[in-house]
């Protein structure tokens, strides 16, 4: 499971391009956990990113290590070891997910061909949403090869179910290995029968202890696909966690940690699912993509998978792209 070795720029540097409450939770991220040595906020306003910028650099006595950070544009993009696209427009009243998906798809266009244009080289992490769709939209105007183009895809959704599953067992989230597989969205489900709780399946588990029931099982579940609905309903939006997510996945690739975490990434003939991008865990390191795993799925998991693929298929095919 070697990853292939590439001729990409070692430097640790980011830029961010959109400095809206998603891009600058994953920046405030990167400051306190030392993410990256170099830190570009891209933004159609540049004056906002200016401020963020000039904003986290006067926090620097207190973070971890020292960070150059400022406003920039494309041309920065250059010898960046890694760009994040954290742009996109909202979903308005009465307009339509195709008509979302064709609106980001022509913003994400633009945004990858002037990243392209500066001389880029490096590794392309999309957390636009529907961000399976758009990860691959980045890959096909980009060029780059897939492994070094994907997406936040469901590390979030993961990193939900760990912790709802944490509190539910009573066991710390660190040792709940659990994933969330598929579209990041209303497709997604859980890889039951793949969960452990350290060493142990999470269904025997389950099956040992009389205060624990399937039934819960699916709650959690329902929990962890609708949790976004409820944050925004409460608050208009969701950034701290996929801002904290992103950050992992950075320090995964700076690090060269070979981690695995589920992403968006593209697969061929994967239970059905062809040349595409969709949330799979996968080994990440500073080439990007080493090695997305195969999991073995049950009948039932693998009928899931298809129909969540189907269900990007048929988007990504009535796009304008």
């Amino acid at each position: 499971m070697r990853g292939v070795k590439m001729n990409n720029n070692d430097t640790r540097k980011v830029v961010l391009v959109g400095a809206g409450l998603v891009g600058m939770s994953y920046a405030y991220a990167l400051v306190n956990q030392g993410g990256c040595d170099e830190l570009v906020l891209i933004d159609l306003d540049y004056n906002k990113a200016e401020g963020e910028a000039m904003d986290l650099s006067h926090g620097l006595a207190y973070a971890p290590k020292d960070m150059k950070i400022y406003a920039g544009d494309y041309k920065d993009c250059h010898n960046a070891g890694l760009v994040v696209i954290a742009a996109g427009a909202n979903q308005k009243d009465g307009e339509t997910r195709l008509d979302l998906l064709n609106k980001n798809a022509k913003i994400i266009k633009s945004i990858v061909e002037n990243i392209m244009n500066s001389g880029f080289k490096g590794i392309l992490l999309m957390t636009t949403n529907p961000v399976d769709i758009m990860t691959y939209v980045a890959y096909k105007y980009s060029k780059l090869p897939h492994r070094q183009v994907f997406g936040s895809g469901t590390s979030l959704d993961s990193a939900r179910l760990r912790y709802l599953l944490s509190n539910y067992l009573n066991i710390d989230s660190k040792n709940v290995h659990a994933y969330i597989v598929g579209e990041h969205g209303d497709s997604e489900f859980p890889l039951w029968s793949n969960a452990s709780i350290g060493i142990k399946p999470l269904l025997d588990v389950i099956n040992e202890h009389n205060e624990f029931n399937f039934a819960d099982l699916e709650h959690i579940y329902v929990d962890v696909r609708d949790a976004a609905y409820k944050i925004i309903e409460k608050k208009k939006s969701t950034y701290y966690g996929i801002g904290m997510a992103l950050c992992h996945i950075t320090k995964a690739i700076f690090n060269d940690s070979n981690s695995i975490i589920p992403v968006s990434v593209y697969v061929e003939n994967y239970y059905g699912v062809d040349k595409m991008y969709i949330g799979m865990p996968a080994i990440i390191n500073r080439q990007g993509i080493r090695e997305v795993l195969k999991i073995h799925m049950n009948k039932v998991d693998q009928d899931r998978f298809k129909n969540s693929g189907d269900i990007l298929k048929e988007f990504i095919n009535k796009m304008d792209i």
